[in-house]
C-alpha cells in the first residue's frame, strides 16, 4: 500500500483527486496551514466535500500529519499552551474527517533533558486526551532524525511515551526511513535494515507501527540531519527498502513518499518514479 504526502491547496478534496491521478493506494494530508497556529473550524461544507470525494476517489486509507510548530515539551508557557491547543485541534479535525492515524513529532526537550522531556510530552497528552474522551484518532508518534534536541530519534523514546500516558491504546508508531538513518540506525544494507527491524520489533512491538514514511535520506548515516532525497538516489540502500516493504506487517500498512515535489529530467513527477521504484521492490 504506497501513496504520498499531497496538498490540499484549494480544498481538502484536492488532495483525494491528486491521488487518484498519481495511482497512489493511500494518502497523507496536513488538515490545515501546517505553518499556522490557528485555522478556520472546518465548515459542515468542507466536512461533506471531503467524504463525498472519498467514497467517490476510493481512497480510503488516509492519515494526517500535524503541524511542525507544535512541541508538548516546551518549555516556553505561552508556546505550550498553543501547542496543546493545537494538538487538540488536529485530533478534533481528523475525527470529523474521519481520519483515523495522526503522525506526530514528539517535540524537542529545549535543553530541560530527555527523560524530563518525555514526561512532558507524555502529560500533554494525557491531557488532551482527557479533554476528547472516546475519540478514534489514533496518535502515531513518529521517529525523528534527532535534529537539534529533538527527541524521537531514539526507538525506546517512542517505547517511554507509549508506556507512561494513560491511555497507550491511543498511541502507534509512524517511522520514517530517512530518520531512522539519520538517527543512527543502520539502513544502508540489507542486513542492516534487518536488524533494524528486529530492534523495532523488540522495542516497539511491530503491532504499534501504524504508518510507514518511505523517504531516502541526503544526509548519511548517524548524521543527526532531516534531509529527504527521492527513493535510491539517498543514504539508504535499495536494499534495505526492500527488506521493509516485504515485512510482513509492514506490506500492509500505509507507506508514504515525503520526498521533493518536482518533475524529473524526463518529465515525469517525482512521486510517480518514486512510487514505481517502490513496488518494483514488492516481492511476489
Amino acid at each position: 500500500m504506497f501513496g504520498s504526502h499531497l496538498s490540499i491547496a484549494g480544498g481538502l478534496q484536492n488532495a483525494l483527486t491528486a491521488a487518484v491521478d498519481l495511482h497512489c493506494d493511500c494518502v497523507q494530508i496536513f488538515t490545515k496551514n501546517q505553518r499556522q497556529w490557528h485555522a478556520p473550524p472546518l465548515t459542515d461544507a468542507q466536512i461533506q466535500t471531503w467524504h463525498e470525494h472519498r467514497r467517490s476517489t476510493g481512497i480510503d486509507h488516509v492519515i494526517s500529519h500535524d503541524s511542525y510548530l507544535i512541541n508538548l515539551a516546551a518549555i516556553n508557557e505561552e508556546t505550550l499552551a498553543k501547542s496543546l491547543a493545537l494538538f487538540r485541534d488536529e485530533i478534533e479535525r481528523c475525527e470529523a474527517l474521519a481520519v483515523p492515524l495522526l503522525v506526530a513529532h514528539p517535540g524537542s526537550h529545549m535543553k530541560l533533558g530527555e527523560e524530563a522531556g518525555l514526561k512532558a510530552i507524555a502529560a500533554g497528552i494525557d491531557l488532551v486526551h482527557a479533554q476528547l474522551p472516546g475519540y478514534r484518532t489514533i496518535t502515531c508518534l513518529e521517529n525523528t532524525a534527532g535534529q537539534g534536541t529533538a527527541l524521537g530519534y531514539r526507538l525506546e523514546h517512542l517505547r517511554t511515551i507509549i508506556d507512561t500516558v494513560g491511555e497507550p491504546e491511543r498511541l502507534g508508531v509512524c517511522i520514517d526511513t530517512a530518520h531512522a538513518l539519520a538517527g543512527g540506525y543502520d539502513l544502508t544494507s540489507a542486513a542492516g535494515a534487518q536488524a533494524f527491524l528486529q530492534e523495532l520489533d523488540d522495542v516497539v512491538g511491530m503491532e504499534r507501527v501504524l504508518a510507514l514514511h518511505v523517504n531516502d535520506s541526503k544526509t548519511p548515516l548517524g548524521s543527526r540531519v532531516d534531509r529527504h532525497e527521492h527513493i535510491g538516489h539517498g543514504h539508504v540502500a535499495v536494499e534495505a527498502f526492500a527488506e521493509i516493504v516485504n515485512h510482513p506487517h509492514l506490506a500492509a500498512i500505509p507507506k508514504i513518499l515525503e520526498t521533493p515535489k518536482a518533475k524529473a529530467p524526463d518529465g515525469r513527477d517525482w512521486d510517480t518514479i518514486n512510487l514505481q521504484t517502490l513496488r518494483d521492490l514488492v516481492r511476489p
